[in-house]
């Protein structure tokens, strides 16, 4: 009995560890999975091949990849592509981590 307790704490704890919340700041409104996000403070939620984004009340899903460079971000930073005039968030680049969120 106290292994099968033991095991399912195991699952539980890798469980939680598997999902990650990161906090960015975008610095003007920007385009994400067709729902247009304010500048200002976002929290990232990374679940597998898809994300999760809040502001304030709202909420976007989107499909993104995480992908690990060889060397440690120094800052967090925000890569877009412009065009017609809005900004669509393509990348997300963790500071003190090598780790990258790249969108689809």
């Amino acid at each position: 009995m106290k292994k099968m307790i033991l095991i399912a704490a195991a699952v539980a704890v890798s469980a939680l560890a598997n999902g990650k919340t990161y906090t960015v700041t975008l610095f003007q409104p920007t385009l994400v999975a067709g729902t247009e996000l304010r500048a200002g403070e976002i929290k990232i939620d990374v679940e597998d091949s898809k994300v999760v984004i809040r502001q304030g009340k709202q909420k976007v899903e989107a499909d993104a990849r995480t992908e690990t460079s060889n060397e440690k971000f120094g800052t967090t930073s925000v890569r877009y592509q412009n065009g017609d005039g809005k900004y669509r968030l393509r990348e997300v680049r963790l500071g003190g981590t090598n780790t990258k969120l790249v969108f689809n």
